[in-house]
């Protein structure tokens, strides 16, 4: 049989055993290749049982030798501390004169005795020598280790140092991490009870995790840590090193969330002075010189952290890197984003950083001459001394630990450890103190005198302060620094102006220092805005008392004032530019006031001032037009200083102004003669009968009318008469 394609169907299904094609003989062969095939897999199963089987074995083996050998290596150490136990003895006994045998027979007695190794259990299974961890052992809860504390009787001995060690870590834990802006006056007593030279590496370790576990309470942490640097140097030097170590792994591994972190850390740190500012400069430079994405983000989110410290203590520094910033803008090879939050950063550093403080009010607890300042830097070969998180056998702990005792007395005071004892006693007894405490009250205040200082001699002081605080200065920004730190009295922010300008008008030759710093301080509040237009009045009145190089620095430093709109330009509103108002030394002053207006606006931009509409009536008494007297004389002056370009305006009103006069005078003048002609009429007509007088009234009624309506008619009618 063939298929269409000429093909026997037999040839598909393949020959039999005797050459005749069978379709039954290769189905079962098919059969018997699947059997084979499932007899295959189960093989293969069994040998992967018996596989897990032996692996499983093999590690239960692996993990009984290990104890086993663990075991050894205790016994072994047991028997090394007996062994130099021995040798010690040994030495003792040959000093004695009695040998090695008295030595050798206790060794054997020892390792016969079963009693040696009953006693040596329960001590290990009370307090663990092998320790689970870095910081200590086992956890044991609190009272049961200050039991396990009061039943030793060897205050020296090992189990008790590590039973300390681990209160004093737990203690230093629960500090840091329940302080706070509102506590941390509270914590840091508490905190000082613990011995912090022993635990030093514990609580470099605290804060830096608590810190990294909380980025947003870095100033309290920064604080806390500034707070103890007072006291205990080397734990500050300790955390900042730490710090600084892992800010370098984090930016080598490009590790972003420890880099934002510590960075923070390092900022708060510099704000708080116990790390030098060159730290922070090194760190914003290493970040910007490679600039990414993410090393611009760190720079940006430092700057805004310590970027107002770093205006006052160092603002070349930190102009250099704006600059650097300015450059990275340019190139514009970072993303989007990341410029955005640098033109939010130039931004904030034109508004001085407000929102920025370097240090809260609350969390300003050390005075500058107490702290201790570290000068690390990044090029440092730094040591994080790891061992000290870890425990070890002190064997001077009894004498350490009353060192200790005596400096925690001599910071917190002799009575901070009465205190708590001594707390009942104290509240028997509050309301006796409490009377007596009234009473001596009472006595102060009647005995007190109110004393007025008629000398003035703290006004003496502050002028003499401010004066030399503005002569000792580098440059206007660390004056002006300096001054907002002396703490003025309400209504003495005059004294200050006064002071400016007075060491403004004796210097040589005008300084645009002095004029920065004016501006500066306008700028910041508007008191000293309106003391300085207070200012400017009295300098103006007393003008002819000082000398022409004194008139011109105060006229200088007051266009300074204008030109930067710093002073309001109605202070010009006391100024009349008149020939019977002005003297030769107010005149120089006018001078050279709009002189250096020009100079520093531009004639056209000075000419667009003076010309506001809304600002007109300021500016009436420099450009009068009341008189032409007074408008030639203003012409003339601002001609004669090379200005005559302001007076524009003022020529064309003084050209214009006969003119004005002319249709002023001519209405008035016909209004007369018609009057006058009126007059006449009516007396011409008086004479003759009614009838006549009505006419002429009449007349004398239209002749009005036509003298108001055009004054040719009268004229015209007196010629016809």
């Amino acid at each position: 049989m063939t298929t269409v394609e000429g093909v026997r169907v037999e040839e598909r299904w393949g020959a039999g055993d005797d050459g005749d094609y069978s379709k039954d003989e290769y189905r079962g062969r098919d059969r018997r290749g699947l059997d084979d095939g499932y007899r295959g897999r189960d093989d293969y199963r069994g040998r992967y049982d018996e596989e897990r089987e032996r692996s499983r074995r093999g590690g239960e083996d692996r993990e009984r030798g290990r104890r086993d050998r663990d075991r050894d290596g205790d016994e072994r150490v047991r028997k090394g501390g007996r062994d130099g136990d021995d040798r010690v003895r040994g030495e003792d006994d040959r000093r004695r004169g009695r040998g090695d045998g008295g030595a050798e027979r206790r060794r054997r007695d020892e390792e016969e005795s079963p009693e040696r190794e009953r006693e040596v259990v329960p001590e290990r299974a009370a307090v663990p020598e092998k320790p689970s961890g870095r910081s200590g052992g086992v956890y044991i809860p609190p009272f049961k280790l200050a039991q396990m504390m009061k039943d030793v009787d060897d205050k020296s001995s090992v189990q008790y140092q590590r039973m300390t060690w681990d209160a004093l870590r737990k203690s230093i834990n629960g500090l840091v991490n329940k302080v706070n802006a509102s506590n941390i006056k509270n914590i840091v007593p508490e905190l000082f009870g613990e011995n912090l030279i022993r635990g030093r590496g514990l609580f470099a370790r605290s804060c830096m995790k608590s810190q990294m576990a909380s980025p947003t309470f870095t100033h309290v942490f920064a604080c806390l840590v500034a707070v103890v640097n007072t006291k205990f140097p080397e734990l500050g030097e300790l955390l900042l090193k730490r710090i600084i170590l892992q800010l370098k792994r984090a930016f080598k591994r490009n590790d972003k969330p420890v880099l934002l972190a510590a960075a923070k850390f390092v900022a708060h740190l510099v704000n708080q002075q116990v790390a030098h500012e060159i730290l922070a400069l090194e760190l914003l430079t290493v970040l910007l010189e490679k600039p990414t994405d993410d090393s611009v983000e760190v720079a940006v989110g430092f700057i805004k952290e310590c970027g107002s410290l770093l205006q006052d203590v160092s603002p070349q520094g930190l102009h250099g890197i704006f600059e650097r910033f300015r450059g990275i803008l340019h190139e514009g090879e970072i993303d989007k984003r990341v410029q955005f939050m640098i033109e939010g950063l130039f931004a904030i550093r034109k508004a001085q950083f407000q929102g920025f403080p370097a240090v809260l009010p609350e969390l300003d607890l050390v005075d500058q001459e107490d702290q201790i300042t570290h000068e690390l830097s990044l090029e440092d070969e730094l040591d994080q001394e790891t061992s000290l998180d870890i425990f070890k056998v002190d064997p001077d702990f009894i004498e350490n630990e009353k060192k200790y005792e005596a400096v925690k007395k001599e910071i917190l005071g002799d009575d901070s450890a009465g205190e708590v004892e001594d707390g009942d006693k104290e509240s028997g007894d509050e309301d006796d103190s409490d009377d007596s405490e009234d009473e001596e009250d009472e006595e102060e205040r009647e005995a007190r005198m109110i004393i007025q200082d008629e000398t003035e001699t703290n006004l003496v002081n502050l002028r003499r302060t401010i004066y030399l605080t503005i002569m000792s200065s580098v440059d206007f920004e660390e004056a002006g620094h300096k001054l907002l730190k002396i703490k003025l009295e309400p209504g003495q922010e005059m004294e200050l102006c006064v002071m400016l300008l007075e060491c403004c008008s004796q210097e040589r030759t005008y300084l645009r220092y002095y004029g920065l710093l004016g501006q500066r301080f306008c700028m910041i509040n508007r008191v000293y805005q309106e003391n300085f237009d207070i200012c400017f009045v009295k300098q103006y009145s007393m003008i002819h008392r000082l000398e022409t190089n004194k008139l011109r620095n105060v006229a200088k430093f007051f266009a300074h004032l204008l030109g930067t709109d710093a002073l309001p330009w109605q202070a010009l509103a006391y100024i009349r530019l008149t020939e019977e108002d002005t003297t030769s030394s107010s005149r120089i002053f006018i001078k050279i006031l709009f002189q250096e207006l020009s100079e520093h606006l531009g004639l056209r931009k000075l000419n667009e001032r003076l010309s506001d509409p809304l600002m007109q009536e300021s500016f009436d008494g420099i450009f009068p037009k009341d008189n032409p007297k007074n408008t030639r004389f203003a012409i003339n002056f601002f001609t004669s200083i090379g200005l005559g370009g302001l007076t524009d305006s003022l020529r064309e009103y003084l050209k214009n102004m006969p003119r004005m006069i002319m249709n002023q005078h001519v209405p008035v003048a016909s209004d007369n003669e018609a009057d006058s002609d009126a007059d006449s009429d009516t007396s011409g007509g008086g004479s003759s009968s009614d009838s006549s007088g009505s006419d002429s009234s009449s007349d004398s009624e239209s002749d009005s009318d036509a003298g108001d309506s055009s004054p040719e008619k009268p004229r015209k009618r007196r010629r016809s008469k």
